[in-house]
């Protein structure tokens, strides 16, 4: 599995074959199991539908002329149940006519029989091309907005170099970094500059998958396999073969899956949850965690054998309070995609707004500064940003920093009274700065109107008298 992926082969690939003749679907899928991909049968349109309503299949290959309903019927009801896997029409009875009907209604191909094994495999191949391609735009449209690799600094520079280095090699990383420090998007560009960049990049952050799910998020499972599994489905692996997986919070990962996750790295081979034989996959694995893996390992909560296989290379992200010097180039750069993205003029931010953001020590790294230049960007009344509305966007506006927690933690009581403390200083700072607009407040707290009134109630905290302080 670590060795360099094979270059203009294919990926094996699952088909529905629909045909009323056994001896053309016999063929068919013979011809294509022999060339390695995986091939379903039905021989008949409405089978088909359910199929395809239930499963995921990567070419849809269909007779035209079927008792029932026929293949060009078959098309519009995929059409009109969103169903996206590209299909090729297949027929002894083909015109012209039919074939440019064919085309209108969404075929990708329009074979006359009898169809040559090399013919069938080239529209397989074609398909899929078109499938990656597609996959690869929305991929492009989704990142539109996300972090980059941004900064000039000698700790990213030192980062960049060390990427460069290891993308052009098989050697297993492992990425260290505080949450919201960009370890998904090193992964990427580790993939982006490797041999396997026209590869799928797949990702599954291990922390967020239940333990009872996790074995089926990475190896799939058969049809049947547990309740509630009604079609087949293919893991993380499968997904990812050809290219990179990309495995986030490896450290939160169940201590019985990593025994798994070891045998597929050595062996090269996953089994889908309720199958019967392996399945061989060539993936490169990228690993990400913020967790310290020797102080699990020392802890039976990490499995020596497996730290050993995935701790080869280790990459540490710096946090973005030790980048002070990429701090303007990130806020430009978030600044120009945020306006981008919402088709609002760029705001410049000012040297004092700079300033006022390096002071902050940022615990949610680059992922909070980028939220912050968003809120500052809407919010700012002028052309610019200054520092007051720095002042106003960061955590804790409208009081010095550290006077939440010094304050809560300072304070004598019950963790539930001293959490009380808090809340009401946290209320009394949004009222201020949204000047006791309370539909404001409750948005930016993302509470109901009528619940933020009773929370202050609760904590004593008096609107008409902090609205006219004459009047208390």
């Amino acid at each position: 599995m670590s060795g360099s992926p094979e270059r203009n082969v294919p990926r094996k690939a699952h088909l529905l074959l629909v045909d009323d003749d056994a001896n053309t679907l016999a063929s068919l899928s013979r011809a294509f199991r022999l060339a390695g991909h995986e091939a379903t049968v039905c021989d008949n349109a409405a089978r088909a539908l359910e199929l395809l309503r239930a499963e995921a299949f990567d070419v849809v290959f269909s007779d035209v002329v079927m008792p029932g309903k026929d293949g060009l019927a078959l098309l519009k009801d995929l059409k009109a149940a969103g169903v996206k896997a590209p299909v090729i029409l297949i027929s002894g009875q083909a015109n012209i006519e039919m074939a440019v009907q064919a085309v209108k209604l969404g075929a990708l191909d329009f074979l006359e029989k009898p169809i040559s094994t090399d013919k069938l495999l080239i529209a397989v191949e074609n398909a899929l091309r078109l499938s990656r391609l597609e996959d690869e735009n929305r991929e492009l449209r989704h990142r539109l907005g996300k972090h980059e690799l941004i900064g000039s600094g000698k700790a990213m520079q030192d980062l960049v170099r060390q990427i460069g280095r290891v993308a052009a090699s098989e050697t297993r990383v492992c990425i260290l970094g505080e949450t919201g420090t960009g370890k998904e998007l090193v992964a990427r560009a580790i993939h982006e500059q490797s041999a396997r960049r026209e590869g799928p990049f797949v990702t599954l952050n291990c922390a967020a998958v239940p333990a009872e799910l996790i074995e089926s998020e990475l190896f799939g499972h058969e049809k049947g396999a547990f309740t509630g599994a009604a079609a087949r489905h293919l893991g993380k692996f499968e997904q990812a073969d050809g290219g990179t997986l990309f495995l986030d919070e490896i450290g939160d990962m169940p201590v019985t899956m990593q025994a798994k996750l070891l045998r597929v790295l050595e062996e090269g081979e996953v089994e889908r949850v309720g199958g019967d034989k392996p399945v061989q996959v060539n993936v490169r694995v990228l690993v990400a965690t913020h967790r310290n893996l020797e102080e699990l390992v020392k802890q039976n909560a990490f499995r020596r054998d497996l730290y050993h296989r995935i701790y080869v290379f280790p990459l540490t992200l710096p946090p973005l309070r030790d980048r002070p010097d990429d701090l303007p180039e990130l806020v430009a750069h978030f600044a120009r995609q945020v306006a981008a993205q919402n088709g609002w003029k760029v705001k410049e931010f000012t040297a004092e707004a700079i300033e006022e953001l390096r002071r902050y020590s940022w615990p949610g790294n680059v992922r909070e500064l980028r939220n912050v230049v968003e809120r500052l960007v809407l919010l700012a009344s002028g052309d610019a940003v200054n520092a007051a509305d720095v002042r106003l966007a960061l955590p804790g506006a409208d009081s010095p920093a550290g006077t939440f927690s010094a304050s809560a933690a300072g304070s004598s009581g019950t963790l539930m009274e001293r959490t009380e403390v808090f809340e009401r200083e946290v209320l009394l700072a949004e009222l201020r700065k949204h000047n006791f607009h309370m539909t404001n407040v409750a948005r930016a707290l993302g509470m109901e109107r009528s619940h933020l009134y009773k929370k202050c109630q609760h904590l004593g905290i008096n609107l008409q008298s902090l609205r006219n302080p004459a009047a208390g």
